[in-house]
């Protein structure tokens, strides 16, 4: 059996941190005004208020709300890879992040469906497989509900 190497898939470089026990989006804050970014840009900040363009890089919550959600039941165009031999229809949510308010776009962990969501649901960052090939395993963030995390590790 052959050992696959885990790395971000295409574009998501540098936009995670892909330790499976504690991953952490990475975002940047403008150090001039405060205010928070993701994905990181070369731009200035993203506050119309302010005029700042120097940034620190800065880990943000690994948890938040659902703010929005819907399923994609079509098969998102390339660059997507179908992790499968058919398109398997999948969640996504937008999320409000805990301590910055910013609200972040990512796909459900399998098995999660517009039935199990509300907004409001209470959600948690982990790093997932999108897809493989022979020698790699591609990883993204996705979304896990608090709830079902707690059911899986035995918590309340």
């Amino acid at each position: 059996m052959t050992t696959r190497t885990r790395v971000p898939a295409l574009g998501a470089e540098g936009w995670f941190t892909p330790d499976a026990d504690q991953p952490t989006l990475l975002g940047q804050r403008c150090t001039t005004c405060g205010t928070y970014a993701f994905p990181k840009a070369d731009y200035g900040c993203p506050n119309p208020a302010c005029v700042g363009t120097d940034f620190e890089e800065v880990p943000l919550s690994r948890r938040g709300t659902v703010w929005s959600y819907t399923d994609a039941r079509y098969q998102p165009p390339p660059p997507y890879v179908v992790p499968t031999d058919e398109h398997v229809p999948f969640c996504i949510a937008a999320v409000q992040l805990e301590a910055e308010g910013l609200v972040v776009m990512g796909q459900l962990v399998a098995g999660v469906t517009v039935d199990d969501l509300n907004v409001g649901t209470e959600v948690e960052l982990v790093v997932d497989i999108l897809f493989s090939d022979d020698d790699h395993d591609y990883l993204v963030w996705k979304w896990r509900p608090i709830e079902a995390a707690d059911t899986r590790e035995g918590g309340n």
